[in-house]
């Protein structure tokens, strides 16, 4: 009980010290202004990406055996489903044998 009421004390205390600190008085808060954000200036220099003079490029169109054979395309899950049920249903059953053990 006896902590009980301590630790009340202690929390009336620290918001009675918080109400004391705190100023009624407004706070106005102003956006820092950016007068150059929209003007018009001059760009940057061009720089490379690629670093030293050896990039080449071309244009046109490659035919399309340049690239190669595509990627196979995956197998639909339904149809994987399908054969497995297939290979379960053609698989062996086990044989159940019951022998009745009498006296």
């Amino acid at each position: 009980m006896k902590l009980k009421l301590f630790v009340l004390f202690i929390f009336c205390t620290a918001a009675a010290f918080g109400q004391s600190v705190l100023s009624s008085q407004p706070q106005i808060i102003q956006p820092p202004s950016h007068p150059l954000h929209a003007e018009m200036h001059a760009l940057a220099a061009e720089q490379s990406l690629v670093g030293g003079g050896a990039y080449t490029y071309a244009q046109g169109e490659r035919p399309l055996w340049e690239f190669g054979s595509p990627l196979p395309q995956p197998t639909p899950l339904g149809d994987v489903a399908r054969a497995v049920r297939k290979e379960k249903l053609a698989a062996k059953k086990a044989e159940i044998v019951l022998e009745k053990q009498g006296s």
